[in-house]
């Protein structure tokens, strides 16, 4: 199973992305509340947009943030410096066994034992 990076949702609700939304369709995919907030949070976001990114987001289950997660959130933030937000997103999916599907595998390519797919990078 996989969870979604906050840019791989936002890629995937926009109307071209067939192709991407295909690829992500081959296997189950959730996201972390993280990705939920920073997605619907964005200020700029237009009536358009956020319904798409609604639409997109009702077909994943969102994975809440519990103690488990929480606790290697601070153990990922006290070995080396890195945002709340992608902390929370690396621990959700250490914690549940996922692999990461995000376009940011810099943001990520530290955490040991954490699983990265970028479906944009060339196979």
């Amino acid at each position: 199973m996989r969870l979604l990076d906050s840019n791989i949702v936002i890629a995937a609700a926009m109307p071209e992305a067939d192709g991407l939304r295909a690829d992500l369709s081959t296997e189950p995919c959730v996201i972390s509340i993280v990705t939920r907030i920073e997605v619907l949070g964005f200020h700029r976001l237009t009536a358009e947009e956020e319904s798409g990114l609604r639409e997109f987001l009702s077909r994943v289950e969102t994975l809440a943030l519990d103690d488990a997660v929480a606790a290697h959130s601070i153990a990922l933030r006290q070995q080396r410096k890195m945002g709340l937000g992608d902390a929370i997103i690396a621990a959700t999916a250490l914690v549940h066994g996922l692999i990461l599907v995000t376009r940011n595998v810099d943001d990520f390519k530290h955490v040991a034992g954490l699983e990265i797919i970028n479906p944009f990078e060339a196979v």
